[in-house]
């Protein structure tokens, strides 16, 4: 595929990631295609990217007259159909395997043979959900990081099927929204995860077994180690959920106890800590 020939990018899924990525491709002037399975979750994700370019806008860093602009590129729909208009796709459903699975079913469906299908998948193994599509030469993963507007990382992770064309494309169309590509091959968590969620892990072992609470873990890791945000802050920032799904995803997928998920972390899930998102996880948010 050639990269002068996308010009509609649909986004799959509307959460945190999903409205972040529609962001950045409508910003760089990309027609896009939001869906998600109802309307309020729409709603919300154009809330929430009206937002975020209302402090772009603070900050010098877009024009106050490119903000209606750029969010009429952005056309919401609770509808597949429209992904039959799109160049390229995104899929960014949350970070559960059965769901990535049926909603990758269902556009593969509708998008044109010739398209490229991407995953956001943080951990998930990019050659089994490859293969699970009738295109899987055109699959790839495409892990944005969050907050996906202001992080300039873009894993993409090529599957045992991607061809080297859709490997190249995917790589100039980062650049193209000004996001830093790295090429990352197929393997549990790729780089980031693999190398994050034990760090988050452990950190959560040393509040659970006393060693110090979170305040301190935290503390210790941005003077002494000169982290910009400690673990544990990081944790509620991604959410504990996706924490442990990843680490369930590492314990499994290397068979190896080193990434044995921190029991406190399913504790915390349990209750419905998930961090930032929930109001309370190691640390507690006003509401």
């Amino acid at each position: 595929m050639i990269l002068d020939t996308i010009k509609t990018v649909a986004v799959l899924g509307a959460g945190t990631m999903g409205n972040g990525i529609a962001h950045v491709f409508a910003k760089a002037g990309f027609s896009v295609i939001l869906r998600d399975v109802e309307k309020r979750f729409l709603d919300r994700a154009l809330e929430t990217i009206a937002k975020n370019l209302d402090r772009e806008i603070k900050k010098g860093k877009v024009a106050e007259a490119e903000k209606p602009k750029i969010l009429g590129r952005i056309h919401p729909t609770t509808d597949m159909t429209p992904l039959g208009r799109a160049d390229f796709a995104v899929e960014a459903v949350p970070e559960r395997l059965e769901l990535k699975l049926a909603v990758l079913e269902e556009a593969d469906k509708v998008l044109r043979p010739e398209i490229i299908l991407a995953s956001n998948t943080s951990s998930i193994s990019v050659t089994a959900l490859a293969a699970a599509t009738s295109r899987p030469d055109h699959f790839l993963g495409m892990h944005f990081m969050n907050p996906v507007p202001v992080m300039v990382l873009v894993e993409v992770i090529r599957a045992l099927q991607t061809s080297d064309a859709t490997f190249t494309t995917t790589l100039a169309l980062c650049e193209k929204i000004e996001k830093k590509p790295v090429a990352v091959n197929d393997s549990p968590g790729f780089v980031s995860n693999r190398v994050l969620m034990p760090l988050i892990n452990e950190a959560a072992y040393c509040v659970m077994e006393g060693v110090a609470d979170a305040q301190a873990v935290d503390a210790v890791m941005k003077m002494g180690m000169n982290h910009p945000i400690g673990p544990l802050e990081l944790a509620d920032l991604i959410g504990i959920d996706v924490c442990l799904d990843v680490m369930e995803v590492l314990h499994t997928g290397f068979a190896d106890s080193k990434y044995r998920p921190c029991p406190l972390l399913r504790k915390m899930v349990s209750a419905g800590w998930l961090g930032r998102k929930s109001g309370r996880g190691f640390y507690t948010y006003p509401s």
